[in-house]
């Protein structure tokens, strides 16, 4: 047998999810899939525990039960129904300035911004001025300076600009 990335796929699927499984294999098969991972907790309980493939294609480096995976936009639904849930309960109102959950907000221009302005990718704040490290991406509290200090491109509210790079700093606030 070569070794090739279906042939890579390690973990299990309990009884009655042999299905999952199979699909996971046919994502490498049939689907051209280098590498990934998948789990399902069903009543607390694991039934699904796969991974399997390459993390790197280049130097063939195996996935491995624990290689971390930036997933962006994978959790976009969850934020959402968080958002959404937060504006039911009134703890949330989309046309409030952002100073308000967040008062440290409140300069470089952005006074008047309102929460509509963040979710909708209108905040005009697409990326950081300051270069950052890898390491100080996942420091909420230093992401969080940076995006209080720094001034927005274009009036808030006025353009369309993609948040992909700052919109987990804006969430974690």
């Amino acid at each position: 047998m070569t070794d090739t990335a279906e042939n890579q796929i390690h973990g299990f699927a309990s009884k009655g999810y042999e299905a999952v499984a199979d699909q996971f294999r046919v994502n490498f098969l049939d689907r051209g899939e280098h590498g990934a991972a998948f789990a399902a907790v069903v009543d607390g309980r694991t039934v699904v525990d796969l991974w399997g493939g390459w993390a790197n294609t280049a130097n063939r480096r195996p996935w491995r039960e624990d290689t971390i995976a930036g997933i962006f936009s994978g959790t976009k639904g969850f934020v959402a129904t968080c958002l959404l849930l937060l504006i039911e309960r009134g703890q949330l109102e989309l046309d409030r300035p952002v100073f308000a959950y967040w008062p440290e907000f409140a300069t470089a221009g952005k006074e008047r911004m309102l929460v509509r302005h963040l979710v909708s990718h209108q905040a005009c704040l697409p990326g950081l001025a300051t270069p950052v490290s890898v390491e100080e991406a996942t420091d909420d509290v230093r992401m969080a300076r940076l995006l209080a200090d720094q001034s927005p491109i274009r009036e808030p509210g006025t353009t369309l600009y993609y948040h992909a790079l700052t919109s987990a700093g804006f969430v974690a606030n």
